[in-house]
Parts: C-alpha cells; structure tokens; sequence
C-alpha cells in the first residue's frame, strides 16, 4: 500500500470503498463462491391464499358443482402471500390489464414473524 493510499484513506481491495471496482466484483459473488446472478434466477412459486376452512370427510365428499364453502377470512380481509407454504406479505386483490387478478402487497412480514409462524 502506497502512502499516498494510507493518506487518502483508501485500501485497495477494500469491499467498504465503493470507487475500488475489485471490491464491486468480490461484492457481486458471495465470499463463499455463490454466484449471486444464479441464486436470483431460481424460480420461486408465490401463491396468494384467500382463505381456509376444515372440512370432516363425508362434508368433503357431500361436495358437488355449486356448492359454496366458507372460508375463514371476511369481505376486505387482506389475502395471505405465500413463498414455500410461509406467509411473506399480505395484499388484497386487485384487476390489472385484459381483466387479470393481481395481488397489490399492502404489508410486509417480518423475518421474525416469518420464522414464529412456520
């Protein structure tokens, strides 16, 4: 390291100095070699989950074409938005273009309330 480096400050290779473009590549992979680019391309499944009920058996096999089952959520509850069966936000539903559903996230769970409901 040059003294001109220790006056200004700087060390090269330092990941905290945002000029240092190596410390921008080493930030780019994880330090334990994990390619960042091919964690973010993994295909997650989010479903949005409208409610739930228990049924007994001989209810469930009563079930035909028409019938309605209550659920255990009320008009204007927000929907449950799930990641791997865990609750990560909640939202309510909403149509988008050429009349889709859509969910807008209205709350975020937090990783505690996250990992105290699984």
């Amino acid at each position: 390291m040059s003294e001109s480096e220790i006056e200004d400050g700087q060390n090269p290779g330092d990941p905290t100095d945002p000029d240092d473009s190596a410390a921008e590549s080493e930030l780019s992979a994880d330090t334990r070699g994990i390619d960042q680019n091919v964690v973010r391309s993994i295909p997650i499944t989010l479903n949005v989950e409208v409610g739930t009920t228990e049924l007994k058996l001989k209810d469930l096999m009563a079930v035909a074409q028409g019938t309605v089952l209550e659920l255990n959520r009320g008009v204007g509850d927000l929907m449950d938005i799930k990641v791997n069966g865990s609750v990560i936000a909640k939202g309510e539903v909403v149509t988008v273009q050429d009349n889709k559903l859509g969910v807008r996230v209205l709350e975020i769970v937090s990783p505690m309330e996250r990992v105290r409901g699984a």
